[in-house]
């Protein structure tokens, strides 16, 4: 059995990375003779994650002007406002696998989060036309996301497993019979435990992961988190390590907190973890944390699975929908708009110091339920399959 996952640009991303090495393991774990392939948008950063069996070039490519595609594709798409040669040929780098694959598996949890996306709906539509089986894998949607062109695109998956139950009911409002719930695969991530840096608290270290992403959609966010910062060093004896996630460019967590490391960096309470980490080895250093604060989902997901009380900066849908299934509430999610009020950040920083015990307790209970929920989606692929 061929399986092929797609829609992932890298694993500079460690959140990409998560997916891939984790949903790679499970299948492997519980597909007998399973083969696993990539296509990745950036494959040279994915070469650290061994128990694939191949990694492609997945990367879109340009047509050149005034080729003889180049000029097929504006006759097409101006007379007949027909994008499918065009789009076929600049994902080729994917398109040209499908043949050889069983299953192809659409892995970008939120890629369906961010508007239109023509490329996936064409890959998608020709993954369909050879006979090959189409999941989505994973993924989260909001009902701000759906579109009549993006439910059209759904109906075409022979499997949508959606990984929190907010986004599994929205999609069967949709009418879709195709929906299954499950959990992130990263929550049955493998963790690596490096040496602990220098002035690091065994049992009093508090993470925080802080993104551009998110920033940029609440430029006084970064305001906030700073006073949350002094909050913590002037009001507990707690260690602060500055955790980046993502180190894309234009998108890279490392810098924005180098910023902030350099105006506490006279703190000796205040580290930065390096940039150069890998998932597992970031998770291993999450997992060591007293508390944590994250504006990454899978930064998140690395504390929630080893049981670390934690407090997730400027939600989306997965964030509510996950906090919800592991808590039965959202608890200590904070909106896009919350973020930028210091004292609601430091209130529910303080909230989570309080319940510390009992948020740990309701992690332990629930955690094993989750790991069953990310086992289930290898479960409904092997269904799918025989």
């Amino acid at each position: 059995m061929k399986i092929m996952m797609f829609a992932h640009d890298g694993s500079l991303n460690r959140g990409c990375e998560a997916i891939v090495r984790s949903s790679t393991s499970l299948i492997k774990e519980k597909i007998n003779g399973a083969q696993v392939y990539l296509a990745s948008g950036k494959p040279e950063t994915d070469e650290m994650i061994s128990k694939l069996d191949g990694i492609y070039d997945g990367s879109a490519s340009g047509i050149k002007k005034y080729s003889y595609e180049w000029l097929f594709s504006a006759v097409k798409v101006k007379l007949f406002n027909d994008e499918t040669y065009a789009l076929g040929k600049i994902h080729n780098n994917i398109v040209k696998h499908i043949h050889n694959m069983d299953v192809c598996l659409s892995i970008g949890g939120d890629n369906y989060c961010y508007g239109e996306q023509p490329g996936w709906y064409e890959i998608n539509r020709r993954v369909k036309a050879q006979g090959k089986k189409l999941v989505l894998w994973g993924c989260s949607i909001g009902p701000e996301d759906m579109s009549d062109r993006k439910l059209q695109d759904l109906k075409q998956f022979d499997l949508i497993l959606a990984r929190e139950s907010l986004t599994y009911l929205m999609l069967k409002s949709k009418g879709l019979k195709n929906v299954k719930l499950c959990a992130d695969s990263a929550f049955t991530m493998e963790k690596e435990e490096l040496e602990l840096p220098e002035g690091w608290q065994v049992g009093n270290t508090v993470g925080l992961n802080f993104s551009p992403l998110v920033w940029k959609r609440n430029k006084e966010s970064q305001t906030a988190v700073k006073d949350l910062i002094n909050h913590i060093l002037s009001t507990t004896d707690m260690t602060i390590a500055l955790t980046p996630h993502v180190m894309e460019d234009g998108n890279n967590d490392y810098e924005i907190l180098h910023n902030y490391y350099e105006q506490f960096k006279t703190n000796s309470r205040v580290l930065l973890l390096p940039n150069h980490l890998n998932a597992i080895q970031y998770k291993g250093f999450i997992s060591r944390m007293r508390f944590f604060v994250g504006a990454r989902t899978h930064a998140t997901i690395a504390a929630y699975s080893n049981f670390v009380p934690t407090m997730v900066l400027g939600y989306s849908v997965k964030s509510k929908g996950i906090s919800k299934d592991i808590f039965g509430e959202e608890k200590l999610v904070l909106s896009i708009d919350e973020i930028s009020n210091s004292s609601k950040l430091k209130s529910k920083f303080d909230e989570m110091v309080r319940e510390e015990k009992e948020i740990r307790r309701k992690l332990q209970k629930s955690i094993p339920n989750i790991k069953k929920m990310s086992y289930k989606a290898v479960e409904y692929l092997d269904k799918l399959i025989q």
